[in-house]
């Protein structure tokens, strides 16, 4: 976790004006706004609902570069908060961000694994130390972000569920978060979807509404990230499945596995990476069959619904953010360990991303890295 010293809220711009509580501390939230249309909805639809609202935006160090050329986010949220008149603070957090984000993500790619950013972004540092800090430094507990997800509660338990807009659902990215803290964490786009999100800036004249979505890395906008960040390009042997050398990469942090396009390798029919291995500087690449797996094995896991972690239960399980749940039996549940079997073949289990388990009312179970995946026959 970051020292709290690092995110200083009290000395940051306050773009609008400064954040008074309200009359009733439960009624007080802060949102995350990036100055795109979710984000701003979602502040939106808190105002509309009474809640007392302050904005929080986190310059990032790309943000930090855009805003020489007037296009920070910091600017665009600001715009949205005096159009909706609530306090608005924009805070250069670029510090802790390399650490807990940037770093992690650039040491994950030189062990030959494929980090999951977004993942680590949410849990460690917006859920994690940025919460912490509008907690400590506002007195505020309540915070709200645009992610299309839901938080249910029922029977005085908290649970983080599927958005309604599966195409848009983003629990996958969520997992991570404290479960104690889901009691205090609101999701005002639950049950919208993504043209109704758009429908909703229009009629409240947000100024984000027409501005397009980003699918790029928030860090590495526009960029070649494994070169912006530095990441080694150290040549070594692409293997076949027998172990004989066959070609040559560029690098192992060019690569992950599942990968079919830019191999490197002339085979003469499609060939995709099954495996790097970090340590001989190797690449080892098959057929689609050789990459499909039956378990994956996790480490580092989050339990939001411990009563469901036992050996033999049968869950649903992602291994990568798109797509739907595949049906899965947990095998084996550790300390902070587990494996799963699916019932059906899953394509290239990748270490580094992460494998998140719902149950069957769409509720995250849990989440983990994936550190391997093994075949059938396993």
């Amino acid at each position: 976790m970051a020292n709290l010293a690092d995110i200083d809220i009290t000395t940051g711009e306050a773009t609008t004006r400064p954040y008074r509580r309200g009359p009733d501390p439960d009624r007080d939230i802060a949102v995350l706004m990036s100055g795109g249309v979710d984000s701003s909805v979602a502040a939106s639809l808190l105002c509309e609902a009474g809640w007392n609202v302050v904005g929080i935006t986190l310059q990032l160090p790309v943000a930090a570069k855009a805003d020489r050329d007037g296009l920070c986010a910091g600017n665009e949220a600001a715009e949205v908060a005096r159009n909706l008149d609530i306090a608005h603070y924009c805070l250069d957090v670029r510090d802790v961000f390399e650490r807990l984000v940037i770093e992690p993500f650039r040491r994950a790619y030189e062990q030959g694994r494929t980090p999951s950013p977004c993942v680590d972004c949410n849990t460690l540092f917006k859920f994690g130390a940025v919460w912490e800090a509008i907690k400590t430094q506002l007195g505020v507990s309540n915070l709200a972000t645009g992610h299309y997800a839901r938080v249910i509660r029922e029977d005085d338990n908290d649970f983080l569920v599927q958005g309604d807009d599966r195409s848009r659902d983003q629990s996958y990215f969520l997992y991570g978060i404290p479960r104690h803290r889901l009691a205090y964490l609101h999701l005002p786009l639950e049950d919208l979807t993504k043209d109704e999100v758009r429908r909703v800036a229009n009629e409240s004249a947000l100024p984000a509404a027409h501005r397009e979505d980003s699918m790029e890395l928030c860090f590495a906008a526009g960029s070649d990230y494994r070169a912006a960040l530095g990441l080694p390009a150290e040549k070594g042997s692409i293997l076949d499945i027998d172990g004989k050398v066959i070609g040559e990469h560029n690098g192992i942090a060019n690569y992950t596995t599942g990968q079919r396009k830019g191999v490197g390798v002339a085979a003469g029919k499609p060939i995709y990476v099954i495996s790097i291995d970090p340590v001989a500087n190797t690449i080892t690449v098959g057929s689609r069959e050789q990459a499909l797996k039956c378990h994956v094995d996790a480490q580092d896991t989050s339990i939001l619904i411990p009563e469901q972690m036992t050996a033999g239960a049968e869950l649903f399980g992602k291994i990568r953010s798109q797509g739907e749940p595949a049906a899965c039996v947990l095998t084996e549940v550790g300390e902070s360990t587990m494996t799963v079997r699916f019932v059906e073949e899953q394509f290239a289990p990748t270490a580094g991303q992460r494998l998140v388990l719902y149950d069957s009312h769409s509720r995250v179970v849990a989440g983990g890295v994936i550190c391997s995946g093994c075949d059938c026959n396993h």
